[in-house]
């Protein structure tokens, strides 16, 4: 729900100030792209494209900025992946792909990213780079990545764990009601 991929039965989703659960179709795909960033457990990059058109996909949608190209070529060379920019991404290996699309998640600055598995593909010493960037990343651009894993050791100091088991959240050891705000 937070991704504004589903709308809540009842209550509401503020983020950023803003009800989300009052925003209209349009409204909802403009702010979706203007303030989350996504990073899928899997790549869902575009085959036909480049590693660089694929990094540019959301700002393209959202209306391309005069740093747009120089941002995206920043973030692939952050992720390793500046000797791979032109190439077509059906032609770069899965765990390229993964950091393709974790460039593509950062690429229009949103204030939050939603990451499913981001490291799942990963070997151990990328993972360790891309979590590093995700950290960074957050404290420079004041972002909230909230990262679904089941690996949770990997990203060793975190500013909140909240837990979820058998359909109940947790945070330290007692199940909790909680609203959460970013």
């Amino acid at each position: 729900m937070i991704g504004l991929l589903d709308s809540p039965t009842n209550g509401q989703i503020f983020i950023d100030g803003t009800n989300t659960t009052s925003l209209g179709d349009d409204e909802i795909s403009s702010f979706r792209n203007n303030k989350l960033g996504f990073i899928f457990q899997f790549s869902n990059l575009l085959s036909d494209l480049s590693v660089l058109e694929n990094v540019l996909l959301p700002i393209q949608i959202g209306g391309t900025t005069g740093t747009a190209e120089k941002d995206a070529k920043d973030l692939l060379k952050a992720v390793g992946l500046e000797d791979q920019m032109y190439k077509r991404a059906n032609k770069i290996s899965g765990g390229q792909a993964q950091r393709v699309a974790i460039a593509r998640g950062l690429i229009n600055k949103p204030s939050i990213v939603l990451a499913d598995e981001p490291t799942g593909n990963l070997d151990s010493v990328t993972s360790k780079t891309i979590i590093q960037l995700m950290k960074s990343m957050a404290k420079k651009l004041n972002q909230t990545f909230i990262i679904v894993t089941h690996e949770r050791e990997t990203f060793g100091d975190v500013d909140r764990v909240i837990t979820i088991k058998d359909g109940k959240a947790f945070e330290g050891d007692q199940p909790s009601k909680m609203e959460i705000t970013v």
